[in-house]
């Protein structure tokens, strides 16, 4: 039989976070790879989760999402960035924020439309474009004095009359930068003169350091009206299993990804939701605490990469660290990463998979510092002779 999976698909295969996190598995390697906590979230939290599952909420709950979540995701909106959000119209509480941004695309995108994205971007952005038939045009983000930024000239360039959104994610996934309120200002500029919706993937909202503030694409001026803003409690609480997101966007854009989700998931799990409405009322002095832990790991690693020959770009948020290999000798991070485990036992993430040219990416590999101290100090001790292992491969 030929291949049965349709033509558009054909380019995806297995992610390459399933690939390496098999690959830590099947060698014994430390995983910095993949972006999940080894440690769990705020426990009165997941005690609720679990007293929901033994109070019988356990079927579907309503499409829209359990209204307790609605309304605290609401307050959230408003007490954090300013937003009055309707919690009966204007929020959709989907499977994650994977789904959210799936289901958007899916809604707004006929067939021949394009999406602006920045690369390197989270690789099920390509995947949700190609599945609504659109069309991705790339923006490259480029390291500027240690910090990855567009330049507008190209952002402009991007946007053709076929172009319906533009994908912005901030903090951003791989490369750790916050946007600033100047580069904030270009998209939206955009929006504005093209009528573009922005589809902003939000879920490190809380995660970012240094005093870097996460400035809301919809709280810019014109921009409540054609933002559809996404986040997730999975990376705020800890909880990336529970796949739990929502949607924050005027009515008609909310029907309209929900329109397409029922027919996705129909509806997200019942207990996370009414946990995360508690995370949201009560536990965010723990994400401030769990915030600055992550900061003094983001440094701890970067100094370990960095001592072992890395060339490193200090991150304003996230998780991940993002790194140019080719002090140490080596050019191609695909090939490196594959060979991590043998080298060092360590799996990383090659960044060029997130690219739509990866050769524009092909230096770069990402880590992930969302790990217990132990574990970073032990993989930076197994890094550190890598520079001798690239020099001999040269």
């Amino acid at each position: 039989m030929s291949d049965p999976l349709v033509a558009r698909m054909r380019e995806f295969g297995t992610t390459i976070f399933a690939e390496m996190s098999a690959l830590a598995l099947r060698t014994g390697s430390i995983n910095l790879g993949q972006g999940f906590p080894d440690t769990d979230g705020p426990a009165a939290m997941l005690e609720r989760a679990v007293s929901a599952i033994r109070e019988g909420s356990n079927q579907y709950p309503p499409g829209p999402g359990v209204p307790e979540l609605r309304r605290a995701v609401s307050e959230h909106r408003k007490d954090h960035y300013g937003l009055d959000y309707d919690p009966d119209g204007e929020i959709l509480v989907t499977v994650g924020a994977t789904e959210a941004i799936a289901a958007t695309i899916l809604a707004l995108c006929e067939p021949g439309d394009e999406v602006i994205a920045f690369e390197p971007y989270y690789d099920s952005y390509a995947a949700a474009v190609a599945l609504a038939g659109a069309v991705l045009r790339p923006v490259t983000l480029r390291p500027v004095e240690g910090r990855f930024t567009f330049d507008p000239a190209e952002l402009r360039a991007a946007a053709g009359p076929r172009t319906r959104a533009v994908l912005v994610n901030s903090p951003h996934n791989p490369t750790g930068t916050v946007f600033t309120r100047a580069e904030l200002d270009e998209i939206a500029q955009l929006c504005l003169e093209r009528d573009l919706v922005a589809v902003t993937d939000e879920v490190y909202e809380h995660l970012t350091f240094d005093g870097v503030e996460h400035v809301p694409v919809a709280t810019l001026p014109g921009m409540r009206e054609r933002t559809v803003m996404i986040s997730s409690a999975g990376k705020t609480f800890s909880v990336t299993g529970w796949k739990t997101g929502w949607i924050c966007a005027p009515p008609e854009l909310v029907r309209a990804a929900q329109t397409v989700k029922q027919f996705l998931t129909f509806t997200a799990a019942a207990p996370w939701q009414l946990a995360v409405a508690h995370g949201l009322r009560h536990e965010l002095d723990w994400v401030s605490s769990l915030r600055a832990d992550l900061e003094s790991k983001r440094d701890r690693l970067t100094a370990g990469l960095s001592a072992a020959g890395f060339e490193v770009y200090r991150p304003a948020g996230t998780y991940f660290v993002q790194t140019d290999i080719r002090p140490l000798g080596f050019t191609d991070g695909l090939a490196l990463t594959r060979e991590l485990p043998s080298l060092a036992g360590v799996v990383a993430i090659p960044t060029q998979v997130f690219y739509a040219r990866p050769e524009r990416g092909s230096h770069f590999v990402r880590f992930a510092f969302c790990k217990r101290d132990e574990v970073i100090d032990e993989a930076v001790g197994r890094l550190a002779g890598l520079g001798a292992a690239g020099g001999a491969a040269s």
